[in-house]
């Protein structure tokens, strides 16, 4: 009686024990080698279409647990001269020192500070943008697409985000036309587990 009682303790420890593992946090490297991740904008051109391009280079990392979601870190740097709007031309402006001056501006990132579960599900992102020297405060809109295991023996988290920012908080010189104050960013983040 008293072996079975010491197993049945051991398995109930034992199943604890992988129980919290699997409710601890886990750290992830956002999946850009393998281009599983995208930050992408677009702004209005004029009021009459949209201008889309996206950041070629990127990279960063996230903590993310849920069962205690506000204890999620994230940080996100960004090559501003990876800039790719699919026009040479219009992409040399951009990095020029009427927009992005990347010369002076090497780098641009985002630091998360935190999230919050909203009663739909989905979740708000805050945290610091750095773009063009100035930093401001930002939120994102966050849905969180899936979870799991993949075919290479890894484990995948996958979040999509969005936010507006104004081009007057970060001190560009130029806009193409006053629609064009605002630009649109998208966030897919992909990241393995590690």
């Amino acid at each position: 009686m008293a072996m079975k009682k010491l197993l049945a303790t051991g398995l109930i420890a034992t199943a604890s024990l992988c129980f919290s593992n699997t409710a601890m946090s886990a750290d992830y490297v956002i999946d850009t080698k393998g281009a599983h991740a995208s930050i992408q904008f677009r702004v209005k051109h004029l009021g009459y279409s949209w201008l889309v391009g996206r950041f070629n280079k990127f990279e960063g990392q996230f903590s993310y647990d849920a069962d205690a979601p506000e204890k999620t870190t994230i940080e996100v740097k960004i090559d501003p001269a990876s800039i790719d709007s699919n026009h040479a031309e219009r992409d040399k402006h951009l990095r020029g020192d009427d927009f992005l001056d990347v010369r002076k501006y090497r780098a641009s990132k985002f630091v998360g500070t935190g999230l919050e579960v909203m009663s739909d599900g989905k979740m708000v992102l805050t945290g610091d943008f750095t773009l063009h020297g100035h930093t401001n405060p930002i939120q994102l809109q966050v849905s969180e697409i899936g979870e799991g295991q993949d075919p290479w023996g890894g484990y995948r988290h996958g979040f999509t985000a969005f936010t507006v920012i104004n081009t007057s908080d970060y001190g560009f010189k130029s806009i193409l036309s006053p629609v064009s104050r605002q630009i649109e960013l998208f966030l897919n983040i992909e990241g393995v587990r590690q």
